[in-house]
C-alpha cells in the first residue's frame, strides 16, 4: 500500500488545505502600471519591486507590489534593459548589469524610496538567469551575456568572482534565499535551448535532474530545495510552471498567460511566487500579474481515521498519526550573550539587537547559520519580549525598548546597515511588549506599567493606534507580521498565561490555548497559521525548556529545548527555528544557540 509521501512527494500537516506542490494554482494579481520585459524584478507576493526593461525604448521606471496593486516609486539612475536584480522585499533590492545599449557594470540599491549607485560589477553582462539570487546582503548573478558561465557574488558592498556554472547559461532562471544555496535551470547555452539544472551549496555548483522541458527567457523562485521554474520559450511563448522538491521536477499547474523574459518574486519559498511583465507571442508587452496559491481539498483533515478525498481526486486516504522531528541542534555562540533581546529574519539570516547582559545593552549581531557577527549598535539600550517577524537583514523595525526607569516608546528602524531612531509610540509607551516587523512596516502590542493591551502599526513613518487585544498583557511572544500574526501567551495580572491571539491586520480574536503557561521565552513563526513557542518563564522554576508547535489548529508539545531558559528569544519559521539564549539561572547568560531544523509533520496519510 503507497504513502501520500510516496505519491506526492511530501508528507501532510493537520490543516484545511493541501499542502503539497501540484495543489497550487495561479491567479490574477493587480497589472503593472508600464508594461515591460527584459526587466529585474525582486521581492515577494505582498511586496515586490519591477524596474527597468524596455517597452520596446529603455526605461528606467521602478514599481513597487503591496499584495495588491503597483505603485511608482523612485526610479533607476540609470535606465537599461536585459538587467539582474535581486531583493527580499520592495524595501531592499539590488539592481546589476544591463545595456543603454552599451553593457554596463552598474549596480544599484534600492532603500524602499531610492537608488543609489554602488561598486559596479567586475564584468559587464546582459541577459542573466532571472531573477538574481537572496537578499541585498547576499546575493548572487548567474550566467549572461557575454561570459555566460561566469558567477559573482555581492556581499552587501562589493562583488566576487565565484565558482562558475559547469553548463553555462544565458537566460536561464535561478532561485535561492542567499549566496549559499540556489537553483539554476533552463537558458540558452552556446548552441541551443537547455534544461541543465544545477544546485550552488555555498562553494560549488552539481548537476542534477533536468527540467521536464528545454527551455530559456524562463523565471523562478524559491530556494534550492524548493522552487518553481515558470514560463519562458521553447522555441515559442510557454506557460509551464514545474515544481522543484529538491530531488525532481514536476509539471504542474500552467500560467493563465504564457510569456517569456518577464520577472518573479519569491525568493524565500515557492508559496510566495509572483510573476509579472513580459512578452506574450508574438511581441506584446505584458502588464499581467499572476501569484500563486494553494486551493483548499474537500474535506477537512483533523484527526488519525479521518476518510477524505484528497483534492477532488479519484482515491480515498486515512491520517496515521507519525512522529515529527523533535530534535533541537547546537548553533552558533553569539558574541554579546544578553536576554530580553529583539530578533528577527529567517534561522540562516537572523539578527538580534539590544537586551540586558544583565545591564541594558544596545549590541546588534547578524547570524549566517554558522556564526554570530557584531554589527552597528541600536541607538537605544534595552531589550523588549519581543520577536520582530519577518523582518530581515536588510529591513526591519523594533518598537518598546524595556529598562529604564521610565518605560521607553523608542523606536528604530535597521536599512541593512545602520539603526536609525524614527517616530516614537502613541501611547504605548510600555516595556516588555512584543514586535511584528516585515521590513519599516511594524506591529506593536502590550506591554507593562501597567499592564496594557494597546496596540499600534507603523507603516515607516508614523504610529498610529488600532483595535486593542483582547487581554492586557506583557513578557508575551510575538510571531508572524504585521497584517497576519500571533500573542502568545505571557504574564496577565494574576499570573502567567497559556491565552493566545490572532492579528489578521484589522482585529485580535481569541485562539486556542497552549499547553504550558509561558512568558519572557522564544517563538517562531511565519504567520498565524504555524509557529513555535520554546522555553521561558513559568513552572515551578522559573525557568522552562518546554518547546510547543503549533499546526494551525492545535499545540502539541514536541521535543524539549537543551536547557531551561527565562528571557530567551526566537526568530524563523516552525521548520526551521532558531533560538536566542537568555537566562539559563538568576545570574548566568549562556550564548549558544540552537536551531530546530526538520520535519514537523503531524500527519501521514495511506492511500488504499
Amino acid at each position: 500500500m503507497a504513502t501520500y509521501k510516496e505519491i506526492k512527494g511530501v508528507t501532510v500537516e493537520t490543516r484545511d488545505s493541501d499542502p503539497v506542490q501540484n495543489a497550487g494554482t495561479w491567479a490574477s494579481g493587480g497589472s503593472l502600471n508600464t508594461s515591460r520585459s527584459d526587466f529585474g524584478g525582486a521581492g515577494i507576493q505582498t511586496s515586490a519591486l519591477a524596474f527597468g526593461g524596455n517597452n520596446p525604448t529603455t526605461l528606467a521606471n521602478n514599481e513597487e507590489y503591496n499584495g495588491s496593486s503597483w505603485t511608482e516609486v523612485g526610479d533607476l539612475n540609470s535606465g537599461r534593459n536585459s538587467l539582474g536584480g535581486f531583493g527580499a522585499n520592495a524595501e531592499a533590492a539590488i539592481a546589476y548589469g544591463g545595456r543603454d545599449p552599451t553593457t554596463r557594470a552598474y549596480t544599484e540599491q534600492f532603500d524602499g524610496t531610492s537608488w543609489t549607485e554602488v561598486n559596479d560589477m567586475n564584468a559587464g553582462r546582459i541577459a542573466f538567469c532571472s531573477p538574481g539570487v537572496g537578499t541585498s546582503t547576499s546575493g548572487m548573478a548567474v550566467g549572461g551575456s557575454p561570459t555566460i558561465n561566469r558567477v559573482e557574488e555581492w556581499d552587501g558592498s562589493s562583488w566576487s568572482e565565484v565558482a562558475e556554472l559547469n553548463t553555462g547559461v544565458t537566460q536561464g532562471a535561478t532561485a535561492g534565499a542567499n549566496a549559499e544555496a540556489a537553483i539554476k535551470a533552463g537558458g540558452y547555452t552556446d548552441s541551443d535551448q537547455t534544461a541543465n539544472a544545477e544546485v550552488w551549496n555555498g562553494s560549488a555548483w552539481t548537476e542534477v535532474n533536468n527540467l521536464n522541458t528545454a527551455k530559456f527567457s524562463n523565471t523562478m523562485s524559491g530556494t534550492s530545495t524548493d522552487a518553481l521554474n515558470v514560463g519562458g520559450r521553447n522555441p515559442s511563448g510557454l506557460a509551464q510552471t514545474e515544481s522543484w522538491n529538491g530531488t525532481s521536477w514536476t509539471e504542474v499547474n500552467d500560467l493563465s498567460t504564457a510569456r517569456f523574459d518577464f520577472a518573479a518574486g519569491g525568493y524565500s519559498a515557492s508559496t510566495a511566487s509572483i510573476v509579472f511583465g513580459g512578452k506574450n507571442p508574438p511581441s506584446s508587452y505584458k502588464t499581467e500579474t499572476e501569484e500563486w496559491s494553494f486551493p483548499p481539498v474537500t474535506s477537512t483533515i483533523i484527526k488519525e481515521g479521518d476518510v477524505f478525498l484528497l483534492g477532488g481526486t479519484t482515491f480515498k486516504g486515512v491520517v496515521k498519526a507519525s512522529s515529527p522531528s523533535t530534535t533541537w541542534s547546537s548553533g552558533g555562540t553569539t558574541n554579546s550573550p544578553r536576554a530580553y533581546g529583539f530578533s528577527f529574519g529567517p534561522q540562516t539570516a537572523a539578527q538580534m539587537a539590544a537586551g540586558e547582559a544583565p545591564a541594558r545593552v544596545s549590541v546588534s549581531e547578524q547570524y549566517n547559520g554558522t556564526s554570530w557577527t557584531e554589527v552597528n549598535d541600536t541607538n537605544h539600550a534595552g531589550g523588549a519580549q519581543a520577536r520582530a517577524g519577518s523582518g530581515t537583514q536588510t529591513a526591519a523595525t523594533i518598537a518598546g525598548f524595556a529598562g529604564a526607569s521610565t518605560p521607553y516608546g523608542h523606536a528604530e528602524t535597521w536599512n541593512g546597515s545602520s539603526w536609525s531612531e524614527t517616530a516614537e509610540l502613541n501611547t504605548t509607551k510600555y516595556s516588555r511588549a512584543s514586535t511584528l516587523t516585515s521590513g519599516p512596516a511594524a506591529l506593536v502590542f502590550g506591554g507593562t506599567s501597567p499592564a496594557t493591551a494597546n496596540t499600534e502599526t507603523f507603516d515607516g513613518t508614523s504610529w498610529s493606534e488600532v483595535n486593542n487585544l483582547n487581554a492586557a498583557k506583557y513578557t508575551h511572544s510575538g510571531v508572524g507580521s504585521p497584517t497576519a500574526g500571533m500573542s502568545i501567551n505571557g504574564y496577565e495580572p494574576g499570573g502567567y498565561t497559556t491565552n493566545v491571539e490572532s492579528w489578521n491586520g484589522t482585529s485580535w480574536t481569541e485562539g486556542t490555548n497552549t499547553n504550558a503557561a509561558q512568558g519572557y521565552g522564544g517563538a517562531a513563526g511565519a504567520s498565524s497559521s504555524n509557529a513555535m513557542k520554546f522555553g521561558g518563564s513559568g513552572g515551578g522554576t522559573g525557568f522552562s525548556a518546554i518547546t510547543e508547535l503549533w499546526n494551525g489548529s492545535s499545540w502539541t508539545e514536541i521535543g524539549n529545548l537543551s536547557t531551561d531558559y527565562s528571557g530567551n528569544i526566537g526568530t524563523g519559521s516552525s521548520a526551521a527555528a532558531l533560538n536566542i539564549p537568555g537566562k539559563s539561572n538568576p545570574s548566568t547568560i549562556p550564548g549558544a544557540c540552537e536551531e530546530f531544523t526538520g520535519d514537523i509533520t503531524l500527519q501521514t496519510i495511506t492511500v488504499s
